[in-house]
């Protein structure tokens, strides 16, 4: 009894050592800060597997290995995508706190879609762009949700 006992809690103790394949998607939101509702507001989601490799450039010294991979090739491989439209968070009069409601609606349905897939969220990062100058009328909000499967 005590040998079954050892040997079960040796395997369970080797198997939390196994790491089992993920896999990763990511989703990414791009909110528009322009006024009067001029700017485009989009969650995208690539359906497209690329090469990593094929797109990646190893340099040693001077020497440069970037294959034959250019800047159109890359471009295409992110054309198979989804693409959900959102409202920005300007309308004519200033900042519409509706506006940004709905999208919080949308971007939520977006999750729970996602993860009925058998997704899970592993984490999410964002990011402002804007050059904050004087006469700064535009703007981009940027969050990126990164889902994992096993």
């Amino acid at each position: 009894m005590k040998t079954s006992n050892l040997l079960f809690t040796l395997i369970f103790f080797l198997g939390s050592f196994i790491v089992s394949a993920q896999e990763y998607k990511v989703v990414t939101i791009v909110e528009s800060i322009v006024p009067m509702g001029l700017g485009r507001s989009r969650i995208i989601e690539s359906q497209g597997k690329v090469d990593v490799e094929a797109l990646t450039t190893t340099r040693d010294g001077n020497k440069s290995n970037s294959g034959d991979v250019d800047r159109d090739e890359i471009k295409e491989s992110g054309e198979n995508l989804k693409e959900t439209k959102l409202v920005n968070f300007y309308s004519l009069v200033g900042i519409n706190f509706g506006n940004i409601a709905s999208n919080d609606a949308v971007i939520a349905g977006k999750i729970n879609s996602v993860v009925k897939q058998g997704w899970s969220v592993a984490f999410i990062t964002s990011g402002v762009e804007s050059d904050a100058g004087k006469d700064d009328k535009k703007g981009l909000f940027i969050t990126r949700i990164f889902f994992v499967k096993k």
